[in-house]
């Protein structure tokens, strides 16, 4: 009986990764661990003279052309948080993007909907599902998850299904944002002094290549450079 308890055990630990352990598990008596919460970051503590430039959606390519010639001249490690919907519409923009830059695309659902109205089930089918679509469409499964914001605008994005969700869909860290500098029509938000560790929100469009120049005389300003935002996530947990 132990002999096969232990086989029991063993192929429940080679299934895990695939999602069907469970059954397995339970028959060699044993429990199966819920998924550990991701954790959360506003902010990446460091002492590392940086900040993290991240992008969000993916609408509007088709004018901003400038920003993705910026983002490969200065080698600029954005971290792309892109809807399935948008980068499909434009999906030489994204690769050419990828393939000639530290850039990376991170998962922001499927549907951009707002996490806390869903059940735990439907915010893991809108997480899993997004890193289906990328990996299918990149090559790359997403490191980080960016809850989209709600239609009230009403803080936080995320509940506590949605960090267990985003660990269960493979996410190692939710990230928020420090500073949203996105340019909304005639509206341009001043620019703070920029620290260590900061995360800055913007959005693809045309107001994009603007944004970036704004951030990056800022960033440079402060004596920081904008570095790989997955990197650092993993190395704060």
């Amino acid at each position: 009986m132990s002999r096969i308890r232990g086989t029991l055990a063993a192929l429940a630990a080679l299934l895990l990764p695939l999602g069907m352990a469970a059954p397995a598990a339970e028959a060699a008596g044993g429990a199966v661990a819920a998924p550990v919460p991701a954790p959360v970051y506003t902010h990446v503590d460091t002492e590392d003279p940086v900040l993290f430039i991240t992008i969000d959606d993916g609408w509007g390519t088709e004018s901003a052309a400038g920003a993705r010639k910026l983002l490969i001249d200065r080698r600029v490690p954005a971290s792309l948080f892109l809807l399935p919907g948008a980068y499909q519409r434009d999906m030489d923009y994204y690769r050419t993007l990828l393939a000639h830059s530290p850039a990376r695309v991170e998962n922001h659902t499927v549907s951009h909907r707002d996490m806390t109205t869903l059940t735990a089930a439907e915010q893991r089918a809108e997480i899993c599902g997004a890193r289906d679509q990328q990996l299918s469409a990149f090559g790359d499964s997403p490191q980080l998850f960016r809850p989209a914001g709600g239609q009230d605008h009403q803080w936080p994005y995320y509940n506590d299904d949605t960090r267990t969700a985003a660990t269960a869909c493979g996410a190692k860290a939710v990230v928020t944002w420090t500073h949203d500098l996105t340019t909304w029509g005639s509206w341009t938000p001043p620019t703070p002094e920029l620290n260590r560790g900061d995360i800055v929100l913007l959005h693809m469009g045309p107001q994009l290549e603007g944004d970036l120049k704004r951030v990056l005389a800022a960033a440079g300003a402060a004596g920081l450079r904008p570095a790989k935002l997955r990197e650092y996530a993993h190395a704060a947990r």
